[in-house]
């Protein structure tokens, strides 16, 4: 049976023809969701306001006198949990990028949207931020259907005004706060002295940012997930029969009805699945395009089956193999393996970031210079010098020639580097003439933080071809 393939009597597959949110005349169909209440709404309210939170207070939270996350694109330096990356770990990043990648492949594989449903922003600010605050002020599906076909009079007019407000309120905070990831909030505090007349262009930049944010939450709203999110796309090619999904037991719930029929299924055709759809879906059609997998139909469901005595789990997270084939079962060995993999994935990338070089050195010959004469008996060449030093405490470093006998020379004060300190100098390394052998010669410099070799980098010598050598 192929993926979400039905039984002959089911149905038919017509409704994958177009897309809920939008009528045969291509207009948009407004969504008005009823409340979601139960079980699984109440774990995933604990995981979205524990995001919000760490959200809106990460930029002000210090650690090691920096903020808790600092993306710092304009000097190219970025904090993450106190620990601050610089370009020169640039091979850190594609090997986050290329984690990322295969995570999100093989977790959607095995585990579907739960991304969408639990985790992403959109979800997150638009089920719990923006819909609460319109349950409170229009109220619950039927109160707010009924207020839209309302003609525009005083108390529909106020509480437009009165949610558009918030919204935007919300909006503004949420654009300041994204802003304070990128620049700081001192900085944004200095930019918002004096606004709107001072600070004109940085005024406008947040408006417009304050202008998207409202218009994705108040008005597009669901249609990011249908039309505009990528992820949503992929998961066409990236689902299989073993992916984990919210999905409707059809085996057990058709055909649909009311009644104590023996001909009929647990189905009792209530459609509050349909109502609490945030993008006005019915799942029992099986997994579409639409479905961000936010269990809102998996706690309506149970609730009725409660109310009608009937077993949980008509719908609920579940493979399409495992409903045709009648099985409970949801993890089997393919996804106990996928798994793993993702956290060996996680672990590399993990020990990688956590054993990262604290002082970053690069010594490179000067370009367009040539060997000079140092004395009577030895010739020097000039490097370029450049340290940054990547902890959080002061460090004090040196350098000496390893191989071969020779000595090294830095101008200037000694390398003492205080936190996040980049330093650059020229440093010129000596070499007797009779250590010469050829016109490039290979030299190898310790780098010493406190006494302690911690870093050994390869150069080459420029000298006189070895018969010149006097």
């Amino acid at each position: 049976m192929e993926l979400n393939q039905k039984p002959d009597n089911y149905q038919d597959l017509t409704f994958r023809d177009r897309m809920a949110t939008v009528d045969q005349e291509g207009k948009r169909v407004w969504v008005f969701p009823k409340m979601p209440q139960g079980k699984f709404t109440n774990y995933r309210r604990i995981v979205a306001y524990s995001l919000l939170l760490f959200f809106y207070l990460a930029p002000h939270l210090r650690v090691n006198g920096d903020p808790l996350i600092f993306l710092n694109f304009m000097d190219r330096r970025f904090v993450l949990f106190g620990e601050v990356f610089y370009p020169q770990d640039f091979h850190l990043l594609v090997l986050s990028f290329i984690t990322l990648l295969v995570f999100i492949i093989l977790f959607t594989v095995v585990y579907g949207r739960i991304f969408c449903g639990w985790t992403c922003p959109q979800t997150v600010f638009m089920e719990f931020v923006y819909r609460p605050i319109e349950y409170m002020i229009d109220g619950d599906r039927s109160k707010q259907r009924n207020l839209a076909k309302q003609p525009m009079g005083p108390v529909k007019l106020f509480k437009r005004i009165l949610k558009h407000s918030i919204f935007l309120l919300i909006s503004y905070i949420t654009s300041l706060t994204f802003l304070s990831y990128i620049i700081g909030w001192p900085a944004v505090r200095q930019l918002m002295a004096g606004w709107p007349f001072s600070n004109f262009g940085g005024f406008m930049g947040i408006m417009a940012f304050t202008g998207i944010h409202y218009f994705v939450f108040a008005w597009f709203r669901e249609q990011v997930c249908s039309i505009v999110c990528p992820y949503g796309r992929l998961q066409g090619v990236m689902l299989d029969q073993n992916s984990i999904v919210v999905a409707y037991d059809y085996l057990r719930g058709e055909p649909r009805g009311r009644g104590k029929n023996e001909d009929k299924g647990d189905c009792i055709d209530c459609k509050r699945c349909v109502d609490v759809c945030p993008t006005g879906i019915d799942i029992r059609n099986g997994t579409q395009l639409e479905c961000i997998n936010c269990t809102a139909c998996i706690d309506a469901c149970a609730s009725v089956m409660y109310a009608v005595n009937k077993p949980k789990g008509l719908i609920r997270y579940a493979s399409e193999r495992s409903i045709s084939e009648g099985k409970k079962k949801v993890m089997n060995a393919r996804a106990l393996a996928y798994s793993a993999v993702l956290v060996i994935l996680l672990g590399i990338a993990g020990f990688a970031f956590m054993n990262r070089d604290e002082v970053e050195t690069t010594i490179v010959r000067t370009q367009g210079t040539l060997f000079q004469s140092y004395g009577e008996d030895a010739l020097s060449n000039l490097y370029d010098l450049q340290m940054i030093n990547k902890s959080n405490n002061p460090v004090v470093m040196d350098l000496k020639l390893i191989e071969p006998e020779g000595e090294i020379k830095i101008p200037g004060d000694s390398l003492i580097l205080n936190k996040g300190e980049i330093i650059k100098r020229n440093v010129l390394i000596i070499l007797p003439k009779n250590e010469l052998k050829s016109s490039n010669t290979h030299v190898i410099i310790g780098v010493y933080r406190e006494g302690t070799e911690v870093e050994q980098i390869s150069s080459s010598f420029v000298g006189p071809n070895a018969l010149d050598v006097k």
